[in-house]
């Protein structure tokens, strides 16, 4: 999710895109680069306010009834989002969140980005959401000023009204929206923001807006959209990434109850992430198309890759970390010199699996081709990506396609990509009917963009003081290695990093928290092991790594910030939260994580119980978070922080998909267990309150999770885990 592009907030303006024959004000904000994309359709927008024509492409619509619209630009996926910034705007705009109405935006260019994933959203949007407010209540005031003919200065807004301070008179922003809409768009200069100290709304706990119709069951998600005269298609492919058809049973298949076509796709788009060769079947009903495929027999070309096995990559990992097959990618200091000379040496091989999302609304598509336009209905993180590659694959522009964003079911990175709608698009196309595509749960994880392995030959060495004094590192990856400047690199005086990729056709992609989902785990753990091979304390140990130094700047390709001043301060907060140091029973432990992510600086301790048979319990896990000066909504922040550490702590300790013959083994859930209920822990968190812009919170806490229940589980048995998931490891009590 790092590769979603972070638009500059360098020139930004509004557009007031209607003003309706019946007075409603609505008012859009853009980028520049959103204006310039709109180009002709703006001039074109503004020339239709004369006729009251509605411009939907607005955040906020203030009906003369005085009903406040807000419009939710970003995709929903149960990050909060859709609640959370029209929170920002209603908190700007001074309007009650009870009668905030608010709606998922349409696709389109006047919303700027509409992406959602790297924990972006917020960080992002936030000052863009405070000023769209702010400007909106701007315009309100010097309406109700000129109404009164007193100077704007002496008006202020409150709870949807605009009051005159000397005389109490008040107007409703309803009965203001006439006025309004006649003024011009303040320079953004002129708009004041309140300050932070005055904020009603933002810091407290508001529900989701969805979540009357999500315990009642009514249609939000993708999967449960239809349209007329749609059919229902399912999708096979290669079990082998980059397979191919050769042939296939398609009459038996058409002959089936409620097959209406059945065809081979070979048409591709984007490698094994996109589009890739398959058979559809399109029948009157899904449960047709999934009873009809179970009869379809495909011979596939399997490729070059048919033979490739986990097994297989471990070991060509292994050659590669102990001969010439590895790339120095930082090296600082004299790391040989150092190693020779240090107090203590370790030496330790770290490995983990690939994973899946699997989330809980698999994939699918609603997709009409017809002659002059397409319509897509997708849960999609990412839809100008699914836009722009429809409209490659159907080779038309994308001005004839229109995008619905529907709420999404799970999506931690999967549904960044493209390759379901891709799907939908081209069966619709060849079956000359709109099309909703939907995936088996098999498909899911069978065809995934999984969470890379990895393979970590790492040595290290503490000097007389029991400090760390040099780290060297080698890693081993199927897609994007470590890089120059992730931890611990910049604090060890001798560090070197060799990096190496194996050779694969495995499609991968952005797994919740990428390369610091596994990243963390390593290195926490390793620096555990170095702490207790000095014989110190591991909050100690670690906090001397961090070092005495506020900031590591940025200069060249090496500089990422980091903060390491918040970084102590969270790894300070949670030894304090958690007891940390307390003397406990054999069995008992606990351990320590912490990691910079997306932005956020998180610490977790968690406690951990192994029984003498070697059965886990993750009994609590405190978690210290810094993501900025400004907590959205407290039930959406501590939700993503608790869903992160039971998410990370299901990945960690059940999870891992083989690869045999060039293919996942796993097929379902009694393959591929999930956390339980009973398995989930108790977690305390403490937001801090930093003076630093407000940044996600979908990603950051996952991270620490697993380095602090793996060190817990050492300190309550002497077992340390090296492999994931944590079930290979035989906790029993020798």
């Amino acid at each position: 999710m790092n590769t979603l592009a972070t638009p500059l907030l360098d020139r930004r303006g509004f557009l007031k895109l209607s003003a309706l024959a019946g007075g409603s004000l609505v008012l859009g904000f853009y980028l520049s680069s959103a204006r310039r994309m709109l180009g002709a359709d703006v001039v074109k927008a503004d020339a239709k306010m004369a006729g009251g024509e509605f411009a939907p492409d607005a955040f906020i619509r203030i009906s003369p009834d005085g009903a406040v619209t807000i419009f939710s630009a970003r995709p929903e996926i149960g990050q909060g989002i859709k609640t959370s910034l029209p929170m920002v705007v209603a908190e700007e705009l001074e309007v009650a969140w009870p009668t905030v109405n608010v709606i998922t935006a349409p696709f389109g260019a006047a919303f700027g980005s509409q992406s959602a994933g790297g924990s972006t959203s917020t960080p992002n949007s936030y000052l863009i959401m405070r000023r769209a407010g702010a400007t909106a209540r701007t315009m309100l005031v010097e309406a109700a000023a000129q109404t009164w003919s007193v100077p704007a200065s002496e008006c202020y807004a409150k709870e949807g009204a605009v009051f005159h301070r000397s005389s109490d008179k008040k107007l409703t922003y309803g009965e203001l929206t006439a006025k309004a809409s006649t003024l011009p768009v303040p320079d953004e200069k002129s708009v004041q923001l309140k300050d932070p100290k005055d904020f009603k709304l933002l810091g407290t706990r508001v529900g989701g807006v969805d979540n009357p119709k999500i315990v009642t069951g009514q249609p939000l998600f993708g999967i449960d959209h239809t349209v007329p005269g749609m059919l229902y298609a399912a999708y096979e492919k290669c079990p082998v990434f980059g397979g191919k058809v050769v042939s296939a049973n398609l009459d038996h298949v058409k002959s089936l109850p409620g097959v209406k076509d059945a065809f081979v796709i070979d048409q591709t788009l984007g490698g094994v992430t996109g589009l890739v060769p398959g058979v559809a079947i399109v029948a009157d009903s899904t449960w047709s198309a999934f009873s009809a495929r179970r009869q379809l027999q495909v011979q596939w070309d399997e490729g070059s890759f048919a033979n490739s096995s986990w097994a297989d990559f471990a070991e060509q990992a292994k050659q590669m970390a102990q001969g010439s097959g590895l790339h120095e990618t930082r090296r600082d200091g004299e790391p040989d010199k150092a190693l020779a000379g240090a107090a203590k040496t370790l030496e330790a091989t770290y490995s983990y699996p690939f994973i899946s999302h699997t989330n809980l609304e698999p994939q699918n598509c609603t997709v009409s081709v017809e002659p002059d336009r397409v319509q897509i209905w997708a849960p999609t993180q990412n839809p100008g990506k699914v836009h722009k590659a429809v409209a490659e694959l159907l080779g038309i522009p994308e001005e004839k396609i229109s995008l619905t964003i529907t709420r999404i079911g799970g999506g931690f990175g999967r549904r960044l990509d493209a390759d379901y709608a891709l799907e939908a698009a081209a069966i619709s196309k060849k079956a000359g009917a709109p099309v909703k595509l939907t995936w088996t749960r098999e498909d899911d994880l069978q065809h995934d963009h999984y969470r890379p392995g990895g393979f970590h030959f790492l040595k290290g060495g503490v000097d007389a003081d029991g400090k760390l004094s040099v780290w060297k590192s080698q890693h081993v990856a199927f897609g994007s290695n470590l890089g120059g400047d992730d931890f611990p690199a910049r604090f060890v005086p001798n560090y070197v990093l060799q990096t190496g990729t194996l050779e694969n056709n495995i499609p991968m992609g952005p797994w919740r928290a990428p390369g610091s989902c596994t990243y963390a785990w390593v290195i926490c753990s390793f620096l555990d092991e170095l702490a207790h091979a000095a014989r110190r304390d591991p909050v100690a140990f670690n906090l001397d790594v961090l070092g005495t130094r506020n900031i590591v700047p940025a200069s060249g390709p090496r500089g990422r910030p980091y903060n390491a001043a918040r970084m102590r301060a969270v790894v300070k907060k949670v030894a304090e939260m958690s007891g940390w140091g307390q003397k406990l029973p054999r069995g008992q432990g606990q351990g320590l994580g912490y990691y910079f992510s997306h932005q956020g600086y998180i610490a977790e301790v968690a406690n951990v119980t192994v029984d003498q048979d070697g059965t886990l319990h993750v009994n609590k896990v405190f978690a210290a978070v810094d993501v900025g000066s400004q907590i959205v909504n407290m039930s959406g922040a501590e939700n993503q922080v608790q869903g992160a550490i039971v998410d990370g702590l299901g990945a960690a300790w059940f999870q891992e998909l083989d690869i045999q013959k060039g293919r996942i083994v796993q097929g379902n859930f009694h393959e591929y267990p999930m956390i339980r209920i009973a398995d989930a822990p108790q977690v305390e968190i403490d937001f801090a309150k930093t003076d630093y812009p407000p940044t996600g919170l979908g990603e950051p806490a996952l991270p620490p999770l697993a380095p602090a229940v793996c060190n817990a589980i050492f300190a309550a048995t002497g077992k340390r885990i090296r492999a994931l998931p944590i079930s290979r490891t035989d906790l029993s009590w020798s």
